[in-house]
């Protein structure tokens, strides 16, 4: 039987990684201030996981203005989607082991 542990994406292990992650993946397209108040984190900590789940290409960025104000939202790619289904399939593994 194989080790569901390294099945796990290290790229969620972080909390708000995973929280992010869960967010989208419930969400069509998620604003970044609708995310740092559910998620209670700072601007700067939300930006540098963001930054890292856009690096490895996880999410994707909208920005566009709502009037005069610039708005940026995100979503899963078919890749993060992915990631994700299979990082909570093994989640799920390892609670029934």
């Amino acid at each position: 039987m194989d080790n569901p542990i390294k099945a796990l994406n290290k790229h969620f292990e972080s909390r708000v990684r995973l929280g992010v992650m869960s967010i989208l993946a419930a969400s069509e397209w998620v604003d970044f201030n609708s995310l740092k108040e559910f998620l209670e984190i700072t601007d700067g900590n939300l930006a540098s996981h963001i930054k890292a789940l856009e690096t490895h290409k996880y999410i994707d960025v909208r920005k566009q203005f709502v009037g005069r104000k610039p708005k940026t939202s995100y979503t899963l790619t078919d890749l993060g989607k992915v990631a994700f289904k299979n990082h909570i399939t093994a989640l799920e593994s390892l609670l029934n082991t």
